[in-house]
């Protein structure tokens, strides 16, 4: 376990000079640090948008799903790929905005198009409300992952603290570079320990992935077919939570800004074409899940699984070497996630309505401040109070997918304007919030936030349809 624990920190302090370096020699303005200089190609656009999508999850909710839920895990290749289609014909526009407004943030997007400062800055709060408790669960992921390699020798507190501190320091000083850089380091691992590990335990344990699927059905034949394992994720929920969350994908802050920081719209659609081969991993991830169900049965906590089978399979070395790969997986989305709530706080509230006169040099200074401040609020969220944010990461994802009425028709119907966003965004954030605290999610068989998601659209549509009517009919008096 020595050589474990020494893999694993070894690949921590290399992901931290990776970060660091990306910063070196470059005049660090407000462009270059939100969207780096809108200079990126097709392959660091596909590495550092994969890092920020394909996080803690990967080796912990993927697996722990497959494990303890069976059937419904599978939303989570459809709606993937839905995301990757819809993204080859929205995000090129939302790019061509970015470039022609010089936008740097999402709610950069909502003020440009709809003139409204007030709707920008409630689009950051929201979306800093959603961002951290995304960015508490990396951290108690992080420590999960790395505790659980190192065989105890590194407590999860000390992984986290030391992890976010290197990952404060390296967004400090090189911004997005700093992630993208990191992005390269963390997907060849992960890539690699994904793959050795979800080829091989079906082969180790039943000769084959055809064989590992005859054994699951034959011991638990309710498993794959919905509702799997679960009494209320049936085929209804699967289908509605695939829709929420292929059109929620690229609606959270820090993905939605990521797209600026491509060299051209040509580079975001072909970054569309690729993204699907992302889709495999996570197909390896599942077998891995549904491997553990068959090999160590009864586990308490199925988000273990994917560890607690590595430990049972590889040497300890491997282990180590799978545990630097998720404290990477962590670091990625985690740095993405702080430098956007810093970014959003700074520009999109501070300038956007409390000093509108503050010069990039200041809104910079504030970021990086609050860069510091964010990741020890997550610190101490994270290690004192591991349940009071997890609650609302439900709130989380179904409150981004808000935006996307608001982003498309705001791209694609010019008649839409900001009463009626304004409507829909608060209509859905309502029945979002109203939904869950009283427990009906699902309704009636459907995702909650689907359900708002639907509100929204119907008041946004609504709404502009009734002053446009008004419109017509004052022109005609």
């Amino acid at each position: 376990m020595n050589v474990a624990t020494s893999i694993i920190a070894l690949t921590i302090l290399f992901s931290f000079l990776l970060g660091i370096l990306a910063g070196k020699r470059v005049k660090m303005n407000l462009e270059m640090w939100t969207v780096g200089g809108r200079r990126f190609g097709l392959i660091l656009v596909w590495l550092l948008m994969a890092g920020e999508i394909y996080t803690t999850f990967t080796f912990l909710g993927a697996a722990g799903w497959a494990y303890s839920k069976g059937a419904p895990a599978f939303y989570i290749l459809i709606y993937s790929t839905l995301a990757y289609v819809l993204s080859f014909f929205l995000l090129p526009a939302v790019w061509k905005a970015g470039k022609s407004h010089r936008l740097h943030t999402q709610p950069d997007f909502f003020v440009e198009r709809y003139g409204s400062r007030f709707l920008g800055a409630l689009v950051a709060l929201i979306g800093v409300a959603s961002i951290l408790p995304y960015l508490q669960l990396q951290l108690l992921g992080l420590g999960i992952i790395v505790k659980t390699a190192s065989g105890g020798q590194i407590p999860s507190s000390w992984a986290m603290v030391a992890c976010f501190v290197l990952t404060c320091i390296f967004v400090y000083t090189s911004g997005i570079r700093g992630t993208a850089w990191v992005a390269v380091l963390k997907d060849i691992m992960m890539i690699v320990a994904v793959a050795v590990v979800g080829l091989w335990v079906p082969y180790a344990y039943f000769g084959g992935i055809g064989k590992m699927f005859a054994a699951l059905v034959q011991q638990k034949p309710g498993h794959l077919v919905f509702p799997g394992s679960t009494t209320n994720m049936d085929a209804v929920w699967v289908m509605s939570t695939a829709l929420l969350t292929a059109m929620g994908f690229y609606m959270w802050p820090h993905t939605f800004a990521s797209v600026f920081s491509a060299r051209s719209s040509t580079t975001i659609k072909r970054n569309s074409i690729i993204m699907p081969f992302y889709q495999v991993p996570v197909l390896l991830v599942f077998l891995v899940g549904f491997t553990a169900l068959l090999v160590i049965p009864g586990l308490a906590n199925g988000d273990e699984a994917f560890l607690a089978l590595v430990a049972k399979t590889f040497p300890a070395w491997f282990l180590g070497f799978v545990g630097a790969a998720g404290a990477v997986t962590a670091m990625v989305p985690s740095s993405m996630l702080i430098l956007c709530a810093a970014t959003l706080l700074s520009k999109n509230v501070y300038q956007l309505t409390l000093n509108p006169s503050a010069s990039e040099t200041t809104v910079i200074r504030l970021s990086r401040v609050l860069v510091v401040v964010l990741t020890g609020l997550a610190l101490v969220f994270a290690i004192f109070f591991p349940k009071a944010l997890v609650a609302l990461l439900l709130l989380g994802y179904d409150g981004v997918t808000q935006f996307f009425p608001g982003v498309v028709l705001g791209l694609f119907w010019k008649r839409v304007s900001r009463s009626a966003v304004l409507a829909g965004l608060v209509t859905g954030m309502a029945l979002v919030a109203l939904l869950l605290l009283t427990g009906n999610d699902p309704w009636m068989g459907i995702n909650a936030g689907f359900v708002a998601l639907v509100g929204n659209a119907a008041v946004t549509v609504a709404v502009t349809l009734f002053f446009q009517s008004r419109e017509r009919n004052a022109s005609s008096a």
